[in-house]
């Protein structure tokens, strides 16, 4: 963690949040509506949040399902290298599979992620983010479902962290170093 000081202005509103998680439930609803259960997969940390709003407001039988991915550390910058560092407990063979991405930055991490699970033989695997940096892009990768696009800025809330601070803020906010 970085000892210099910063501030956090918000970007997006707790209450824009939960307005945008139901439109994307009913879109979510609509692609797999008639399945058995919907294998939600969140991708920890950053996610947990997100995926506990989305499933509250899903109007489908699901099963959770955690798998943590990291290619960042505590810094600001991707490494570019993902690593899992814990895989799913379930099997996902044949299963319809929603995976949820706090942010889609670089896409290394998505797109790891997504193949890992293709090789495991979902009966289709949909991906959806709550925040996108087209911008930032270095792998041709493009969620299912996004919550909103963003510029290139550091963000934390609503689960995202900063070197494991700030996942408690109820919105998105931005980081900004006081110098």
């Amino acid at each position: 963690m970085s000892e210099r000081p910063y501030v956090i202005d918000q970007m997006i509103s707790a209450k824009s949040i939960a307005a945008r998680i139901e439109e994307l439930c009913t879109e979510i609803h609509n692609e797999f509506e008639g399945t058995d259960k919907l294998v939600v997969v969140g991708l920890l940390r950053g996610s947990f949040v997100f995926i506990a709003d989305l499933v509250r407001e899903l109007d489908l039988p699901v099963e959770v399902d955690f798998l943590e991915a990291s290619s960042y550390g505590d810094g600001m910058e991707s490494s570019r290298e993902v690593r899992i560092l814990k895989d799913l407990r379930g099997a996902i063979e044949a299963r319809d599979v929603l995976v949820v991405e706090d942010i889609v930055d670089t896409g290394h991490t998505l797109n790891h992620v997504t193949n890992l699970l293709k090789s495991r033989n979902p009966a289709r695997l949909k991906s959806i983010a709550l925040l996108d940096k087209p911008s930032r892009r270095e792998v041709d990768f493009k969620a299912d479902w996004t919550g909103f696009e963003i510029p290139d800025e550091f963000v934390v809330g609503y689960g995202i962290d900063f070197a494991q601070r700030n996942r408690n803020l109820p919105y998105i906010g931005t980081v900004r170093f006081i110098d």
